[in-house]
């Protein structure tokens, strides 16, 4: 192949951000990196790549196989991080031994994982997130919904509603129903993917009797406002799955003093994509996505995986599904500021570049021409690059 002939590619799963894109994701990140500073979150930067082991600590195996894996020059194995809760666990065990609980963090990065492209999500995608460590009360759960909720708004959504639900209500249930220890990972997994019909075959091959099974086939459909957590108590007897309602309603109540309940509500079905949740978690959704904006909860196993008791909860929102929901809303970004066009003829570089110094000092968006020319062509430069004003310099004649 000839160079002309060859057209380099991108790997697959991949983007490149052009300036469009790129202006409204850095204002995304931007917005939410400041909100999550006004409520007390510090942010934190960790290494692209860690050990394999490291990323691998309270994770399923499904994440596991999706994860970059390759060797460095000693042959142990790294492997390009998948999210961002197995990291921060590391750092609160390792760098943060001797802090004042609790610890809030936030970060804005890139993840990586081996999966199927689609829209919203590549192999190497973009989040912003929070992790409140120390504390395990509803207190800190209600806090990082309320943040979640606040982060949507800040991005610009106003259509959206978060889930809430509690995995010790749908483990309590699996613990007394009889169900071997497959059948209830595949139930769970049937929950998780919302496929009610294989839920349904799962349970119809099993030895459940009918009432068992019409309460689990019940639980996926356990969505909506306060009278959801009042029929869930009613269908359910054992202690866990009713401490769990207990919780959630202690949560709920919380909320309302943040003045967010109308974009909260029940889903008694959401138990999420990762083992290591442990009680309350939630999910956000917006009309016309059918996959989540966000979604987060409680994990107080990950932190003591490393070391330390350390109870944590928090949540990560993907800044291209925020992008996407947006421009399907049709809710346009902020405009590009191009403030004046500095452009100069035979002899006026020197005024030029003093002109467009001063114009920059004062905290004006400038683009200077790099070569001379004429009036008519530089008001032409001017207008198709979108710029307000013009400012053009002729060797000594003033500038116009």
């Amino acid at each position: 192949m000839s160079r002309d002939q060859f057209l380099p590619q991108i790997p697959y799963g991949t983007k490149d951000f052009l300036p469009r894109d790129a202006r409204r994701k850095r204002a995304a990140e931007n917005a939410l990196a400041g909100l999550f500073a006004r409520w007390g979150y510090d942010e934190v930067v960790t290494p692209t790549f860690e050990y394999l082991e490291t990323l691998t600590v309270g994770v399923s195996g499904d994440l596991v196989q999706s994860l970059f894996k390759f060797f460095d020059k000693n042959n142990a194995i790294l492997a390009l991080r998948p999210d961002m809760t197995t990291p921060i666990a590391r750092v609160a065990a390792t760098r943060f031994r001797e802090s004042v609980p609790p610890l809030r963090l936030f970060y804005l990065t890139n993840v990586f994982r081996q999966e199927q492209a689609q829209a919203g999500r590549q192999c190497e995608f973009y989040q912003a997130g929070v992790e409140l460590l120390g504390a395990g009360g509803p207190a800190a759960d209600a806090e990082v919904v309320a943040l979640a909720v606040a982060a949507l708004l800040e991005a610009g959504l106003t259509n959206f509603q978060v889930g809430i639900g509690q995995v010790e209500f749908i483990n309590g249930v699996m613990a007394e129903s009889g169900l071997t220890v497959g059948e209830q990972q595949r139930v769970k997994q049937c929950m998780v993917s919302r496929d009610l019909v294989g839920l349904g075959e799962i349970l119809a091959g099993s030895s459940l009797s009918a009432a068992a099974q019409r309460l689990i086939r019940e639980i996926p459909l356990l969505h909506g406002d306060d009278k959801v957590v009042s029929e869930a108590y009613r269908l359910v007897g054992n202690d866990i799955s009713r401490a769990a309602l207990d919780n959630l309603t202690d949560i709920r109540r919380l909320l309302a003093g943040y003045g967010v309940e109308r974009y909260v509500t029940f889903d008694l079905g959401l138990i999420r994509d990762f083992d290591y949740y442990t009680g309350m978690v939630f999910e956000g959704y917006t009309p016309g996505l059918g996959f989540p904006l966000c979604g987060g909860g409680r994990y107080d196993n990950m932190v003591a995986a490393f070391g330390v008791d350390c109870p944590a909860t928090g949540f990560a929102m993907g800044i291209e599904r925020i992008l996407l929901a947006l421009e399907r809303q049709g809710i346009a970004p902020p405009a590009a500021v191009r403030d004046a066009y500095v452009a100069w003829g035979d002899g006026g570089l020197a005024q030029a570049i003093a002109e467009a110094d001063r114009l920059r000092r004062a905290g004006r968006t400038v683009e200077m021409a790099l070569e001379a020319c004429s009036r008519t062509e530089a008001e032409a430069a001017r207008a198709a690059k979108g710029y307000a004003g013009l400012v053009y310099f002729d060797g000594n004649v003033a500038p116009g």
